[in-house]
C-alpha cells in the first residue's frame, strides 16, 4: 500500500537490475544511483511522480550511491525523501575511518537539504539511538552523534520514537539474537502533525527474504496523482 519504497544495500548486480526494470516496466518511478563495484547503494522506487534529486548524493561526494534521494511533488508542497544505506563497519580502522568520513559528509549534505523544503530520512542507518536497549559498548561516540544530530541538528522527528517513546523494538538480530534498531526515519518537524503511524514489519526477516526487518510510516497528507500503470 506504500507509495515510496525505499529498497537499501542495492548493488550493481543482476538482482536489483532485475528488480529496477521490472518496477520500471509496471510503470513505477524508479531512482537507482548504480553503485561502484564491490559498493554498496540506495534505490528508491514511486507509484507517485518522483523527480530523481541527483544534487544529494553529489553534496555527500564519498561513496555518493549509498544517498538517494527524489523529490515528491505534493499537492500541499514539495517533499524530499532520502534514502541512506550507511556503511557498517567491525573493528578495524580502516572501516572505523570508511564510516566517520561518510557520517561526516552526510551529515552536512543533510544541513543543507533539510531546510530547502519538508524532507523525509530514512533507511539502514547503522547507528543505535543513545538510549537503545540492550546497550552495547562498542559502538563509538561519532555513531550516537550522528543520531543526535539528526534530532538536534537538522530539527527531524524520529517518527517510530514519536509514537512509540517507550517501546523496545529491533529491525536486526545478531547470531546470538541480540537485538538493534537500525533502521529509522525521520521527518521534518513541520510534517510531525501529519504523522499517522509508524511500525516494523518483521515478515520479511522472518521469512528470510532479508536480515532486516521492513519499516514502514504513513503521513496523513494528500498524495500526489499516481503514476499511469503500463
Amino acid at each position: 500500500e506504500e507509495d515510496v519504497l525505499v529498497l537499501t544495500e542495492t548493488r550493481a548486480s543482476e538482482g536489483c537490475r532485475l528488480l529496477a526494470g521490472e518496477f520500471t516496466a509496471a510503470g513505477y518511478a524508479v531512482h537507482y544511483p548504480r553503485p561502484g563495484p564491490g559498493e554498496y547503494g540506495t534505490m528508491i522506487v514511486s507509484t507517485v511522480p518522483a523527480a530523481p534529486d541527483d544534487g544529494f548524493g553529489d553534496r555527500v561526494g564519498y561513496l555518493p550511491s549509498r544517498a538517494a534521494a527524489v523529490i515528491l511533488p505534493a499537492p500541499a508542497g514539495a517533499l524530499r525523501v532520502i534514502g541512506l544505506y550507511v556503511p557498517a563497519r567491525d573493528a578495524s580502522a580502516g572501516k572505523t575511518e570508511r564510516k566517520r568520513t561518510w557520517l561526516a559528509a552526510c551529515d552536512a549534505a543533510l544541513a543543507a537539504a533539510v531546510t530547502e523544503m519538508p524532507a523525509i530520512v530514512l533507511g539502514d542507518l547503522n547507528v543505535l539511538e543513545p538510549d537503545h536497549w540492550p546497550r552495547y559498548p562498542f559502538f563509538a561516540p561519532f555513531e550516537y552523534d550522528f543520531y543526535r544530530a539528526l534530532a538536534e541538528a537538522h530539527r527531524l522527528t524520529d517518527v517510530f520514537r514519536h509514537l512509540h517513546p517507550d517501546a523496545a523494538e529491533h529491525s536486526w538480530a545478531g547470531r546470538a539474537g541480540d537485538g538493534y534498531r537500525y533502521d529509522h526515519a525521520f521527518c521534518s518537524q513541520s510534517l510531525s502533525g501529519y504523522i499517522a503511524s509508524c511500525d516494523y514489519v518483521h515478515q520479511p526477516r522472518e521469512d528470510m527474504l532479508s536480515d532486516h526487518s521492513a519499516l514502514t510510516m504513513r503521513l496523513a497528507i494528500i498524495p500526489p496523482a499516481p503514476l499511469p500503470p503500463a
